[in-house]
């Protein structure tokens, strides 16, 4: 909270004014939250100071508030792009952005809870930057950075945006944005490093490296290609619909039955219905293979019945089996699945680390199969098989 606050005085944030007459402050209040990685761990914890904008009134405490966004199918053709042009894609994060634009509304805000002035308990802030939680901010911010890259020979995309192109002789640089997050990639590398001086002397910049992680999309960028895939999302909307622990199904929808309006069946929730077609059709964004199913069954969303809820089940129970997949494959060299005296047990790195004494600074993952089934043969263990029974101290080949 107070890295938060020192960002409010080195970015100027606000005035300690007394509140004028006919005019009244809006609240403010503390969001905490975790951020987290493209594997679901916390890597920071965020504190931010917002103001309660939905109290504003338009008209009075704003006008226009319309900013511009990347969608989701804009970064699948930048990633592509980069792609096919063989650049290396980077991104980076600008601290506390909305602080750098500058509003031109009068707007007051309360004291933030727990840090109140003991001298002046009673006065109020006036607000010069745009305040993450007012209607404004969005826009201001944009209007900031956009100016900024114009005025360095950008040019703003015709159609996106949120795009932003340079041109160096044959060589081009892209840079795209979704509020304070930017992914880049240049032809050349060192537009890349220029591009990042530059930010730098405008901006406080954070998490600067290759772009492994982005709206929801985990990307992994080869010599052979960039691959994108939502594992993390799908984990996450199978934990939110509380499928978590129902049965597989191998295929997206059933053959023999036909999706039909059914105005004689039981209604069900609509918002619920709702939200998962929403879940999952931001999920298309890697998964072409459900779009057909899924649009299908977006066509029953303003009166959803029971058949139609099915058929959207069926569709997440399939998305289990490729979870399930991409999991066992993700952890085929970090862990063992084993049975020991007829139970099933998971062994993880760290064990077989110690017991092994791999040698390995970076993980059993850099071992070829050969070093690691010569540790294992060690143990008494000589099968090529990966599935193991544990008797007492023995291994034996299922």
């Amino acid at each position: 909270m107070q890295e938060e606050l020192i960002q409010f005085k080195l970015q100027k944030v606000w005035t300690l004014v007394d509140l004028p007459n006919g005019k009244r402050a809006i609240g403010t209040k503390w969001v905490f939250r975790n951020k987290k990685d493209e594997r679901g761990i916390v890597v920071r914890n965020k504190a931010r100071l917002v103001a309660q904008g939905y109290t504003q009134e338009e008209g009075i405490d704003y006008d226009e508030v319309f900013a511009p966004v990347a969608r989701i199918e804009a970064i699948r053709l930048f990633l592509a792009y980069a792609s096919f042009m063989g650049f290396i894609v980077y991104q980076m994060d600008v601290k506390s952005a909305f602080l750098y634009g500058t509003i031109k509304e009068e707007v007051y805000v309360c004291q933030p809870p727990g840090f109140e002035d003991p001298q002046f308990p009673d006065k109020v802030y006036k607000v010069e930057k745009a305040l993450y939680g007012l209607h404004q901010a969005p826009r201001a911010w944009y209007e900031t950075l956009s100016t900024y890259l114009l005025e360095n020979r950008f040019r703003r995309g015709t159609i996106d945006k949120t795009l932003f192109i340079k041109k160096d002789k044959g060589d081009i640089l892209l840079v795209q944005v979704y509020v304070d997050d930017i992914i880049f990639g240049s032809t050349k590398k060192s537009l890349c490093v220029e591009f990042e001086q530059m930010m730098h002397k405008r901006f406080q910049m954070s998490s600067i490296g290759e772009l492994t992680f982005f709206l929801g999309l985990q990307v992994k960028q080869k010599d052979d290609g960039i691959f994108i895939s939502q594992d993390k999302y799908v984990a996450d909307i199978l934990k939110k619909f509380d499928f978590a622990t129902i049965k597989t199904a191998s295929t997206l929808i059933e053959t023999n039955k036909a999706l039909l309006k059914d105005e004689e069946a039981e209604d069900v929730d609509v918002h619920l219905y709702r939200s998962m077609i929403g879940s999952l059709m931001y999920l298309t964004a890697s998964r072409p293979d459900i779009m057909f199913v899924v649009c299908a069954c977006a066509r029953f969303q303003v009166t959803p019945k029971v058949s139609h809820l099915h058929a959207v089940k069926r569709i997440f129970r399939y998305l289990k089996v490729d979870f399930l997949t991409a999991s066992s494959v993700h952890y085929a060299l970090t862990q063992i699945h084993a049975t020991v005296d007829g139970k099933t047990i998971v062994i993880s790195e760290s064990p077989v680390r110690s017991d092994l004494h791999f040698n390995d600074e970076d993980g059993i993952t850099c071992l070829t199969n050969d070093s690691i089934f010569e540790n294992l043969a060690l143990m008494g263990y000589e099968s090529d098989s990966n599935k193991l029974t544990f008797q007492k101290a023995l291994f034996s080949p299922q």
